[in-house]
Order: structure tokens, then sequence, then C-alpha cells
């Protein structure tokens, strides 16, 4: 689905190259994914004019990218190959539910008022348990800007949108957010994740809370003026409700049905391992790829331009993803593979330890490939051995590590733009629509001083 995880399935001697390197040599193949990091942080602070060219983030992102796609060329092309799958995959899943939502209007007296954004923010956590946070988000985001584009003060309701809609929010259902998809493919079953309903609703009532009170706050700083307009309702406001380009609706109904086909009926196919990869899970991200442009296809030719003019639709935000994506995914295998191979040695047994070990490197590292790597861990410390995570979820002490895990990969996406799919998204869509979003570290200030207390309180409730 949206990651680019390294499967149990590749040559071992890769794992064993980076199970035996020194710490000075886990520096040296990380490094280009930090200075990839550096890079998100520094050059829109620095060259921003420089950084707003989609061909010089290309450049930076491939450069960066480049040294690791040489070392697996001539050490394993198959991780290589598979990893371009995984990019393939997820480029295709967040282009198709781009494209889609840009063909969907909703029109409506949408004024910018706290209450109002903290119930389209209410609306999205409920919505992305059905059609994932990327879903949600896609189709929310638009609306939610218009309702706010005569404020000044608005970074905040983008930051939060990300906090909650497309991260916390997905964590009742395989479908909410990758990880958890990754899990129910593993032998997770369907309804497991509903016992995270404490957990769920702790977060996001809390953040909602939160949000309102911020927003209130910077509501009434907005000039007088302002004010009158969204507490009236004029202008453009004024739209009586309605949807434009219901179609959509159908084919982003068609994109949750060919990630459940892929999941329950392709992904067991038994067959030869292709790249690395088992025979099914190769065959189901090539039959989501497929779909996905089918449908992006399907709803870009179809959808009247007025739709989109009226969305302000670009494919400058999606193009921009897939250029930053394609550095980070090809400069993350090697960081990937020592925290596999390596990561036995952190001694991680408490659940609070594996919610904030998989939460902080979720933030950074796709968080997807990091919750298969911890439970990989929790299985091998309580000496299961069997496949998939069945053994786990029927374990006692193996049900509280999941949830655990589970939270932290879910949660933790948070920390950065880069921590869950649509959250950078999100971020080009605003900054295309005029907003100004605050940089990397901009943004991890937010999370730091918001979502840091509240995992705090997460982790004092639940994982003790």
């Amino acid at each position: 689905m949206e990651s680019g995880h390294i499967t149990p399935h590749q040559m071992e001697g890769v794992k064993l190259f980076f199970s035996q390197i020194s710490p000075l040599e886990i520096a040296f193949y990380a490094a280009p994914f930090c200075l990839l990091l550096a890079s998100l942080a520094f050059l829109p602070l620095f060259f921003h004019r420089f950084w707003e060219s989609n061909r010089n983030k290309a450049i930076i992102s491939l450069v960066l990218g480049l040294p690791s796609a040489l070392f697996f060329i001539a050490r394993d092309w198959h991780v290589l190959a598979h990893t371009a799958l995984d990019y393939a995959a997820f480029v295709s899943l967040m282009g198709a539910l781009f494209i889609i939502s840009g063909g969907i209007y909703i029109r409506g007296a949408f004024a910018g008022l706290p209450w109002v954004n903290a119930l389209f923010m209410l609306i999205g956590a409920l919505l992305a348990n059905f059609i994932g946070t990327t879903g949600a988000s896609m189709l929310l985001i638009r609306p939610l800007l218009r309702a706010n584009h005569t404020r000044v003060n608005k970074a905040h309701i983008v930051v939060f949108f990300i906090f909650i809609v497309s991260n916390c929010s997905g964590l009742l259902t395989p479908l909410g957010d990758p990880p958890l998809f990754l899990g129910f493919l593993k032998g997770v079953s369907f309804g497991w994740t509903l016992q995270l309903w404490p957990q769920w609703l702790f977060v996001n009532c809390t953040l909602l809370l939160l949000f309102f009170a911020i927003d209130e706050f910077w509501f009434k700083r907005e000039h007088h003026d302002t004010r009158a307009i969204l507490k009236k309702n004029d202008g453009l406001l004024s739209e009586r409700f309605g949807i434009e380009g219901k179609r959509n609706f159908l084919l982003l109904l068609l994109v949750i049905t060919l990630i459940l086909i892929s999941g329950y009926w392709i992904y067991p196919l038994e067959g030869e391992p292709v790249f690395g990869e088992s025979f099914g899970g190769f065959a189901s991200k090539l039959f989501q790829i497929i779909g996905m442009i089918l449908l992006a296809s399907l709803s870009f030719f179809f959808t009247p331009k007025k739709i989109h003019q009226k969305n302000h639709f670009s494919f400058h935000p999606i193009i921009e993803v897939a250029v930053l994506f394609a550095g980070i995914f090809l400069a993350m295998i090697p960081a990937l593979l020592i925290l596999e191979t390596q990561g036995a040695k952190l001694h991680l047994e408490e659940t609070w330890q594996l919610f904030w070990m998989t939460g902080l490197l979720s933030g950074f590292l796709d968080n997807a490939p990091t919750y298969l790597t911890f439970t990989s861990l929790a299985k091998g410390t309580l000496g299961l051995t069997g496949e998939g995570l069945g053994e786990l979820m029927h374990h006692a002490r193996g049900q509280e590590l999941l949830k655990a895990i589970s939270c932290g990969a879910v949660f933790m996406g948070a920390m950065t733009y880069i921590g869950n799919g649509p959250n950078f998204m999100v971020k080009a869509i605003a900054e295309h629509s005029k907003v100004k979003m605050p940089g990397f570290f901009g943004f991890m200030l937010w999370s730091g001083f918001i979502l840091i207390p509240v995992f705090s309180l997460v982790t004092l409730f639940f994982f003790r």
C-alpha cells in the first residue's frame, strides 16, 4: 500500500551485510537519508525560490537517493526493484486519491468559525476509518481551506488537520492507515483494531479540544471585518450546500474495493517469489498500481473542467510529493535494513518502550515498515516463531505489545511531514492555496509542543 517496506523475503546476503556493520558504517550508510531530511528542513528556509521548483526538488531528491540505488544495483538489484514497486504502489494510490478527490466539489455555507473547523475535523476523524487517512484528507482539505480563505491566521488549522485527519484518526480499522493494513495482511483479524477505541477516543478528543481553544484564540485576533463576514456567511460562503462530481464517490469506493481485493484474494496467492517478495505480494501491488492508474484516468478525463477550476486543481502538489518521495524511498532502504537487522540490540520489552520507539521512528522512516519491524521484534521477545502476526494477536502479552506498536505507528506518523503519506500532500495543497505553512522544523515544533504531551498522557493511561 503506502510504504517502502523491506520484506522478510529479501536476499539474506544483504541482511547479513547490514547486521555486521559498525556504528561508523551505520552513520555512513544513513548519511544520504539524513542529508535529505536536512534538505527538506533548511532549503525552503534559506533558498525559498530555488525550492519552489519541482525540477530542483527532483534533482536534490535523486542525487541523494543515487548512492543507495548504486549500492543495491551492485550488491542485489532485487532490493531496488522491490523498492521501485513499493514506490509505484505508493504514488499510484496517492495520485488516484488526489485526482479523484479533486473531481469532487463540496459547496455550501461553510464559515471558517472555530466550531465549523472542529466539525470538519471530527467528520474527517470518523471518515478516515472507512476511506483511509489519505482519502479523508484529500476529500476534506479543499473545502476546509475554502471555508477559511478570508482568515489571515490559518496555518494552525492545516497543522491540526494533519495531526487528526491525516494521522491519529486512522486507528480503528485496517483501512485507516497503512501499518494496520499491513498487519491485516500478516494475519491480524479485520476487527481486532476496534479494541483500540479508548486510545483513539482519548487522542482525537484531546486534539480536537486543543484545536478549538487555539483556533478560538486566533479567530478573536482576526480583523473585525473578517469576523463579521464569517459570522454572517456573506459572499462566496452563502452558497447553498451541494456536491458536484458525485460520480467520483463511486471511484473512491472502487479504490477501497481494489485495496480489499488485493488483500483478501490476491495477496494470499502462492507462486515463485518475484524481486525477493512473495508472489502474492508482488501481484497485489501490481494489481493496485494498474487499478489506481485506471481509476485516476477515468476521474480526470470524465470530470467536468468547471469542477477542477472551482477546486483550483493542479498537478503541482502530487508532482512535488512524487519527486521528493522518490529520493526518500531510495535513501531510506539502508536505514530500514539497519533497523531490521540490528533492532534487537535495543532490548525493547515494555509496552511504553515499543510505543515510543515505533512512534518516533515512524515519524521519519515511513510508519508502515517501522510497524513490521517492531512487530517482528515483539515476536522474537516472546519467543513466537510462526508466520505472520496471528500468534502475536492471540498471545496475552503479545496483544499488549501489538496495541503499543499499532498506536505508536499510527499516532506518531504525525510528528513530521514525511511520517505518513498524506502529510506532505496536505501541506502542498495548502501552500498551493497560498497558506504559509511552517517548514520542516517549524512543523516539528508544533508536534513537539502539542503531540508529545498528549502521547505522554497516552503512555501514562494505557502503556505503563
